[in-house]
């Protein structure tokens, strides 16, 4: 695969067990980066595992849990391993997918070998697996006091109903003290299969070199005829509950205004073409720069804390307005209000034609960074896109595009406000 306008070729390799790997040349760079990722995140708690013909249903949180309990062997941590070799390392889950990473500038080739052994040799025990539920229970007891977290996660809850994506990605306390190792090895069966996975390097290497360390260390040799049968859950388009508070130890009360997306169920460039119209039409309305911000920030309303985003997948989206603010509802009417009025007068054609060049810009300045292209290489990938498409989309997102997303997006019915108050 190749970009001619960004002068960036990308090669990939499929093994004979399905694993895809893919490799971006980088002469002359110093760092060297590689993800080893699933096609699995905390969504994916009904399935059929792999080899069984009853749909299960499996604790929240177990992604999370089983990112960690794959650094764990019978020698020790793996984290220590990596250390030796002057590397770092870690690993993330999302709603959708998990990874395992590292970065190095020296001996690329023993880190690949380390992380390409330790991702396929799951060690699981009684004793290792309870241990390690003290350990995450903390994390989600610390999260719970997180004011940014809290307000998130709140916000999720109040768009959806049944979606798991209101689930927190490390799941509850309750539910985590429900996984066993018999639980841990069913989903690691089903969605650590090659098929399912692919692992993506960048930098100055020498890709035969690679491939043959990466080919000699499958445990799996052939391609599994299983397919992966995940159930979707059926989530309506209403709102779950139009208002959530709590209360926490903040000094300044925090607000999400979150809306919720409708237009789903597609996924490849038209998913990304519309993630890019939404930026777009945040950037528009909420940026530092409209006039939006600058009133309410001379007001005294908000502060710089005031912020947007847009997360999409194929069957779920959502944006989020927040910040900070003495009086989070009174935001909410003002955004309200802002919005209508907008959409009576229409939006800026100029406007929009110099955010477009702005996520032009932004996007060239981040592929300086070979983690920004690993990461996001991985995520389009799984959306059945392509990072090296995504300069081409943005150049195809015209004025109307944007402005038949604000029409179906940015709604009174699918719309939620959550905050947390100082205590």
């Amino acid at each position: 695969m190749e970009n001619n306008r960004l002068k960036e070729e990308v090669y990939s390799y499929e093994l004979e067990n399905g694993l895809k790997i893919f490799y971006m040349p980088k002469k002359g760079y110093a760092k060297k980066y590689a993800i080893y990722a699933t096609n699995y995140g905390s969504n994916d708690n009904k399935f059929k595992p792999i080899g069984e013909s009853d749909i299960i249903e499996v604790p929240e949180g177990i992604a999370h849990f089983l990112e960690h309990k794959l650094f764990e062997e019978p020698e020790g941590n793996i984290f220590d391993d990596f250390s030796k070799l002057g590397s770092y390392v870690n690993a993330y889950t999302n709603y959708n997918q998990t990874a395992y990473l590292f970065s190095c500038t020296d001996k690329f080739y023993e880190n690949l070998e380390l992380l390409v052994k330790f991702v396929q040799n799951p060690y699981f025990t009684d004793n290792n697996v309870e241990k390690e539920k003290g350990i995450i229970e903390q994390e989600i007891r610390m999260y719970d006091d997180a004011a940014e977290w809290k307000v998130f996660s709140n916000c999720l809850n109040a768009m959806y109903n049944e979606h798991p994506v209101k689930i927190d990605i490390a799941g509850t306390v309750d539910s985590i003290r429900k996984i066993d190792k018999e639980i841990l090895y069913k989903c690691y069966n089903t969605f650590y299969n090659p098929v399912n996975m692919i692992l993506f390097i960048i930098g100055d290497i020498d890709f035969d070199n690679a491939l043959d360390i990466i080919k000699n260390n499958q445990k799996i040799t052939k391609k599994s005829s299983d397919k992966i049968d995940r159930v979707k859950t059926s989530e309506p388009n209403k709102i779950n509950e139009s208002i959530i508070e709590d209360k926490l130890n903040v000094s300044t009360p925090l607000f999400n205004i979150g809306y919720k997306d409708i237009d789903i169920g597609y996924d490849g460039d038209k998913l990304i073409h519309k993630e890019i119209c939404t930026y777009i039409l945040l950037e528009m309305l909420f940026g530092n720069s409209s006039e939006f911000f600058q009133h309410l920030y001379e007001e005294g309303l908000i502060n710089n804390s005031f912020g947007s985003q847009y997360i999409g997948n194929k069957d779920y989206g959502y944006s989020i307005i927040g910040g900070e603010s003495e009086s989070p509802k009174t935001v909410l009417e003002r955004v309200e209000d802002y919005i209508k009025n907008i959409k009576e007068k229409g939006l800026s054609e100029r406007n929009f034609k110099r955010i477009k060049k702005k996520l032009t810009g932004y996007h060239l300045m981040e592929l300086n960074s070979i983690e920004y292209i690993a990461t996001n290489f991985v995520s389009y990938y799984f959306k059945n896109s392509s990072l090296l498409r995504y300069l081409d989309i943005i150049d195809e997102v015209s004025f109307s595009d944007v402005q038949k997303r604000f029409d179906i997006h940015l709604n009174d019915d699918n719309h939620v406000l959550s905050v947390v108050m100082p205590k």
